[in-house]
């Protein structure tokens, strides 16, 4: 194979990791004729003179078999850049299913404690990873199976694949996908209740929560479905409702959105960093303004410092001494999890532990039966 044809499939695989992918048809299908790439973009690879008699070659894979094995080499790099699934202690089970239903189907991990064995039912949390994470990376960064063996929690962790959004982001903003009934909203809510038939799950302790779209996309569950999910926490999201197409997405993401008023407000956690340059921080209030409205709250601010980081945290409590919600606002931290594990993506060591504060605050809701 020739230098130059071996120079722009490496071209046609960069295109095709960054969702370029009718760029990368096209300069497949030059490279297959002999030609150059159609590109502003590195090289320009020169046509073979007609008059140079070529040696004979064996016979190059047709398109479709090139694209395809484009894909899956891009989907390999992929994986090799997200960090790999953490460790599984011994009893515990970190497995791997798909869920389908009318609206379409997503692969996901659950991870169930060995600390669940033979207690009664358990709490279930869903966990939405961020745009280009996987389950695996998404738990691996969180540390949140650590934290859920601590307390006998489940942990449920959807993927959202690149044919759905070429980043893998959840759909949050768009009104079909935002609905509790049908969408990625309700495919989720689905997939939840059939984790909760097949386990141990108690179903008074069903918490959702994510990070930056799939923080929104928590949100957006939390204010359709409160008959399932009993607490909810965003971490670098945005309200419920905040966007209705992808211009308006990138607007509250860039300058804050208010989104619409929840019907019946679930209690929830807040975590943002003030330096985040990907999600404006005034969207963690935001948030918090969502979940605290309909009901007199007592407010008050406390500030601290955890691993190297000060934090501010603003709690809204109801008249029987109940947190209704609790904001996090993490100084000097950007778009990353807080108190997360650096091999992972997205992820931030220094700070307040975001994983344990949520089952915390979760938890605190529900006292456990046991």
């Amino acid at each position: 194979m020739s230098s130059d044809f071996t120079t722009g499939m490496a071209e046609a695989t960069r295109m095709t990791r960054t969702g370029r992918l009718a760029d990368a048809t096209t300069l497949i299908q030059r490279l297959l004729r002999g030609r150059g790439p159609a590109t502003t973009e590195g090289p320009v690879l020169p046509a073979a003179a007609e008059t140079v008699p070529r040696p004979r070659q064996k016979k190059r894979p047709g398109l479709r078999e090139t694209i395809g094995r484009l894909v899956e080499r891009a989907r390999a790099i992929e994986s090799r850049e997200l960090a790999p699934p953490p460790m599984v202690p011994e009893g515990a089970r970190f497995g791997a299913a798909t869920f389908a239903n009318a609206t379409g189907r997503r692969d996901y991990k659950l991870y169930v404690p060995a600390s669940a064995a033979n207690r009664g039912p358990r709490p279930l949390v869903l966990m939405l990873h961020g745009c280009t994470q996987n389950p695996d990376d998404f738990a691996r960064s969180t540390g949140m199976n650590q934290a859920a063996e601590e307390v006998g929690a489940l942990v449920l962790y959807p993927g959202q694949p690149a044919v759905a959004n070429p980043k893998r982001c959840w759909n949050w903003f768009r009104p079909e996908d935002q609905r509790g009934e049908g969408g990625e909203a309700g495919l989720l809510a689905e997939l939840t209740m059939s984790v909760v038939a097949a386990e141990n799950v108690d179903p008074a302790r069903i918490y959702v929560a994510g990070i930056s779209a799939g923080g929104a996309m928590a949100a957006n569950l939390a204010a359709e479905r409160p008959d399932i999910f009993a607490a909810a926490g965003v971490h670098s999201g945005l309200p419920a409702g905040a966007a209705h197409d992808a211009p308006s997405a990138f607007g509250a993401m860039r300058s804050g959105a208010q989104g619409r008023r929840a019907e019946r407000p679930v209690r929830t956690i807040i975590f943002h960093g003030d330096a985040d340059r990907t999600v404006n921080p005034v969207n963690a209030a935001a948030v918090s303004a969502q979940a605290a409205a309909g009901a007199p709250l007592v407010v008050r601010t406390d500030r601290g410092s955890v691993g190297g980081r000060a934090y501010s945290r603003t709690t809204h409590t109801d008249g029987w001494g109940r947190t209704r919600v609790e904001q996090w606002m993490i100084h000097g931290a950007g778009h990353a999890w807080s108190g997360g594990d650096a091999s992972g993506s997205h992820a931030d060591a220094a700070g307040p532990d975001a994983s344990r504060e949520m089952l915390r605050f979760f938890l605190d809701g529900h006292p456990d039966p046991d």
